[in-house]
């Protein structure tokens, strides 16, 4: 497990197309500077409208020149090129193209937005993978001994379920961050938005220990307030803490996609089950509007009924099928 934490990142990123188109790079700017869009918002835009700068410059074409039925092939053309991608990754495109031409048209470098009579697909509401308590709590067991980087692994798989942080929310966690005392982690959401959650006993024990017997080994001679850190004594990143995470998942045998998001649809949608308001998690989801929260409620609706057709004698399966 240690080997994968620290492994460096993989040469993906790397290979993203890069636009080199102007028009684009303006944008891109606005969005950094005036909109204040966060780092990871504006990187996911180059990477859309650098695929389509690329798939243009096939067609011998530039942005201004795009007509509708350009956008219609290049949306087409995703289905060879990306697996047939799923509603929800179209639909980003959609967007994404539509708002940069928006941009275009009010500053009056193009006179057509070739996006507008394209309609975004309809996106089926599929419920997130979340662990039953069984599975979390198998999950959460499973580093061991005293290393620092077993101690570190507990750490952040506390941290995740106890919180509900974002992956990225979670490397960019500084030590002062963890107020051990009033049991709370302060993290920058979204959008430059800070916000505070509370955090139980086990997260913060967790914490504590590898705070005390892990994180000064790993950053020994190291000069960075990161609280997690790996064998270098560097930040983690992203990619490494998934694969951490893939790793301990199936050494507990779980046969469920798991991601650091796992961890946080499953700390949402266990909150709600145990009686917590709709507007105090969508707080320390840090989600912008509470219909992003909701697709929880839709979780433990079907939780019940599962349990219900379980449990209930007139309504189990087998009597029903029967």
């Amino acid at each position: 497990m240690d080997q994968q934490l620290d492994t460096p990142v993989s040469g993906i990123a790397r290979h993203q197309p890069e636009t080199t188109n102007p028009l684009i790079e303006e944008y891109l700017a606005y969005l950094q500077f005036e909109r204040g869009l966060a780092d990871n918002t504006v990187s996911s835009y180059r990477r859309d409208l650098s695929q389509f700068q690329c798939f243009l410059e096939e067609q011998e074409l530039n942005p201004v020149d795009a007509t509708t039925a350009s956008v219609r092939d290049f949306l087409g053309s995703l289905g060879d090129a990306e697996n047939l991608p799923a509603g929800a990754t179209i639909a980003r495109k959609v967007s994404v193209l539509r708002s940069f031409y928006k941009y275009l048209c009010r500053e009056q470098l193009t006179g057509l937005n070739p996006v507008l009579p394209i309609k975004s697909p309809k996106q089926g509401h599929k419920l997130p993978t979340v662990l039953n308590l069984a599975e979390v709590r198998s999950l959460l067991s499973q580093p061991s001994g005293g290393t620092p980087s077993a101690i570190r692994d507990a750490a952040i798989l506390e941290v995740l379920y106890g919180s509900g942080l974002r992956v990225s929310e979670l490397v960019g966690l500084k030590v002062a961050d963890v107020d051990m005392e009033g049991g709370f982690v302060r993290c920058m959401g979204k959008g430059s938005k800070e916000r505070m959650i509370p955090v139980g006993e086990p997260a913060l024990a967790a914490v504590w220990r590898y705070q005390k017997q892990g994180r000064q080994h790993l950053g020994k001679g190291a000069r960075t307030d990161h609280l997690f850190l790996n064998r270098f004594g560097q930040g983690l990143t992203r990619q490494s803490v998934h694969r951490m995470l893939v790793g301990y998942a199936r050494q507990a045998g779980i046969n469920k996609v798991v991601t650091p998001h796992t961890l946080r649809h499953s700390f949402a949608t266990h909150l709600l089950a145990g009686g917590a308001d709709l507007r105090s998690v969508q707080e320390m989801l840090g989600h912008a509007d509470v219909s992003t929260t909701q697709i929880y409620t839709h979780v433990s609706r079907k939780r019940l009924r599962d349990i219900y057709f379980d449990a209930h004698p007139r309504a189990r399966k087998s009597l029903v099928n029967d």
